[in-house]
């Protein structure tokens, strides 16, 4: 029997600030959070911004030392906490056996960087090894293990920028089977050089603004974030009398294989991942979809027909925005972080915009919203699409 799987708690850190308040108050204004790059020097790069976390440097750590710990690691663990207090469930989350599902394109990618660079300067044999120990995409799941001292699995998705979205699914997928009664979900990526130079490589950075669907689109911007959901089957959730966000109806994924960075042209294959998600929501009323959106020519367009085609010519009435103008494209963050801001245009009835939006594409004729709506919104569809023809979708609905 399938169990129903809610959302108890959320803990979000993006560039609009750390907190489900902040983060909600200025996307529903419209307001970008994208500023000149401090992380390195990106003068050399096609792009020049993106949407660094500056309200954040790192979280009080208990047991660890917090010193040696990637950024990866302090932004995953103070968003966990985050969710974990909304959730008023840390008296009893150590005494039950959870999932960790997490998602994230590069880990530790900042201490792998020093790494390297001592490696060059010094000569392997004296580059300090224990920059390494934080590295490796599962090293932060097993820190953030460690700090709260948790009981039960933990599995990383690394799936380009699907990943996110993935780790959620993963998460419904185990409570709803009762496998588990709370799982933690949810994806982190920080502001890299590394990601930013390969993105740069391929001219998908915009030099200008990141204006998804918009005819003038040239580009992404990138960005850094966590973002934390915590899961629960729902009678577990009533007993203790949580207080209950919204709930977790449908989840598909689907891969193509197209080529290793470009998008399936058809929409084919990102279509099946979002009829998946539908059906096995029983097909119910789709009020916005909080698009992957990247603002690069071919995702906009791809996207535009697999929405179309999975869910017919319907689909061009439903609201359509993507929030990565606001605060990056947060890789392996993004699905989680658009999980939640789904979940915040459920819980205020208001739909975000698609900011930056000014020349109408008409290969991308959806309904984009470009300012803030009021709008009686009861279900939400949200995509990621990720290099390697990796496809997700989920969604959302609110709770009574």
């Amino acid at each position: 029997m399938n169990r129903r799987v809610v959302v108890t708690g959320i803990g979000i850190i993006t560039a609009h600030g750390v907190g489900k308040e902040k983060n909600w108050a200025k996307t529903v204004s419209g307001i970008s959070s994208i500023q000149n790059i401090t992380a390195f020097d990106s003068s050399k790069y096609r792009g020049k911004q993106g949407g660094e976390v500056t309200e954040f440097s790192t979280t009080h750590i208990y047991t660890l030392s917090g010193k040696r710990l990637d950024r990866a690691s302090h932004l995953l663990i103070h968003a966990t906490r985050e969710a974990l207090l909304d959730a008023q469930i840390n008296d009893e989350i150590k005494n039950v056996t959870v999932l960790l599902s997490l998602g994230t394109t590069l880990g530790g990618m900042l201490s792998g960087e020093r790494f390297h660079k001592e490696a060059i300067k010094k000569g392997l044999d004296n580059a300090r090894t224990s920059l390494v120990s934080d590295y490796l995409a599962y090293c932060q799941a097993m820190n953030l293990f460690r700090e709260i001292q948790l009981k039960g699995d933990f599995l990383v998705f690394s799936n380009a920028c699907a990943s996110g979205t993935n780790a959620v699914g993963h998460g419904f997928h185990v409570v709803r089977s009762g496998k588990y009664k709370v799982a933690i979900c949810g994806g982190y990526d920080t502001m890299s050089e590394f990601a930013f130079a390969g993105f740069n490589s391929l001219m998908a950075i915009s030099p200008t603004l990141c204006r998804p669907f918009d005819k003038k689109r040239d580009g992404l911007v990138l960005g850094e974030g966590a973002g934390i959901l915590i899961l629960e089957e729902l009678e577990h959730a009533l007993n203790r009398k949580a207080l209950i966000h919204g709930e977790i109806i449908g989840y598909g994924e689907s891969t193509d294989a197209y080529h290793i960075t470009s998008p399936e042209p058809s929409g084919r294959a990102a279509s099946i991942a979002i009829k998946k998600a539908w059906a096995a929501a029983g097909e119910p009323a789709i009020n916005y979809i909080n698009a992957h959106g990247t603002g690069t020519r071919y995702n906009d367009l791809m996207e535009t027909k697999a929405i179309v085609m999975a869910l017919g010519d319907k689909a061009r009435g439903i609201p359509v925005s993507s929030t990565k103008p606001m605060t990056g494209h947060l890789l392996g963050a993004a699905g989680a972080i658009e999980a939640i801001i789904s979940l915040f245009s459920i819980m205020h009835k208001t739909l975000p915009p698609n900011i930056n939006y000014s020349c109408p594409d008409p290969e991308c004729n959806l309904n984009i919203i470009t300012k803030a709506e009021r709008y009686d919104i009861k279900t939400v569809l949200s995509n990621s699409f990720g290099f390697g023809g990796s496809n997700a979708s989920i969604l959302i609905k609110g709770y009574p």
